[in-house]
């Protein structure tokens, strides 16, 4: 059962814990990993399903696995002001405030990597590292956060004639949010929403270690190492035969974000 915390406006944020016991062999706590997950998908299907959450704690993580507004078991407004990713970094601070963390090690995956990023930008002190996946080049291009773009994806989400959609990635998220349990008008607002990309000297003046890793064949989130590139500590990882919606899947993603996180820098 999740637990939840009330965001500043109200919205419930769900959120669950995982192996927050203290390391038995060196009587401290276990680093904590706050999970923010992927547009239209939740805790339990991003990270849970995909075998994240075996795999960190038996990595000796503790986790905070969270619904983001819109999403999963939270609360589900419909008013694209109740978006953007300011107010959606605000919420996981929330969530960390509920669990006691005044810093953790943040991952998030492609929204939640953009939520993450902002996070940073905005509380620098509450983020001891970042790791990114499913964001790559395309950020820095604004291939999806640019007003036009969220709008077409948005209208793709709420047109009764899904035949119309003929836009390969407006078909993609489609698909994604039919699926059983969403609330596409939720999500079409979250889309709306949607904040612009960090400017260039803003990502360059991010203070933490980031690592970003993308699948090989992610078209919708490009390379990693040009995002990497454009951090003071950024670290690039591609997983081979990859793409936007298998790489969270893939055991080499996971590990790759646990190595960032034990490595001493």
């Amino acid at each position: 059962m999740p637990e939840y915390a009330i965001a500043e406006d109200g919205v419930e944020l769900a959120y669950e814990r995982q192996g927050a016991e203290k390391d038995a062999e060196k009587g401290t706590e276990r680093p904590a990993i706050v999970l923010v997950h992927g547009f239209g998908s939740s805790r339990v299907q991003n990270w849970k399903s995909t075998g994240w959450y075996g795999g960190l704690t038996a990595a000796g993580f503790s986790i905070v696995a969270m619904d983001c507004r819109g999403h999963g078991e939270s609360g589900k407004p419909h008013d694209p002001q109740s978006y953007g990713h300011d107010r959606m970094a605000d919420d996981v601070i929330a969530v960390m405030g509920a669990c006691g963390l005044s810093g953790a090690l943040i991952c998030g995956y492609s929204m939640g990597g953009f939520i993450g990023l902002r996070l940073l930008a905005a509380h620098p002190e509450r983020v001891i590292k970042l790791a990114v996946a499913g964001v790559g080049e395309s950020y820095l291009r604004d291939d999806i956060t640019a007003p036009q773009a969220r709008a077409a994806l948005a209208d793709a989400l709420t047109t009764q004639d899904k035949d119309s959609i003929t836009d390969p990635r407006a078909k993609m998220f489609r698909a994604f949010a039919d699926q059983p349990g969403k609330d596409r008008l939720a999500l079409a607002a979250c889309m709306r929403a949607m904040s612009p990309r960090l400017p260039a000297e803003v990502l360059a003046r991010l203070v933490r270690p980031i690592l970003v890793v993308d699948g090989s064949e992610d078209e919708t989130a490009g390379r990693a190492e040009p995002l990497a590139h454009a951090f003071a500590d950024g670290h690039a990882v591609t997983i081979p035969g990859r793409d936007h919606m298998s790489a969270v899947g893939d055991k080499n993603t996971r590990q790759a974000v646990i190595d960032f996180f034990r490595r001493q820098s």
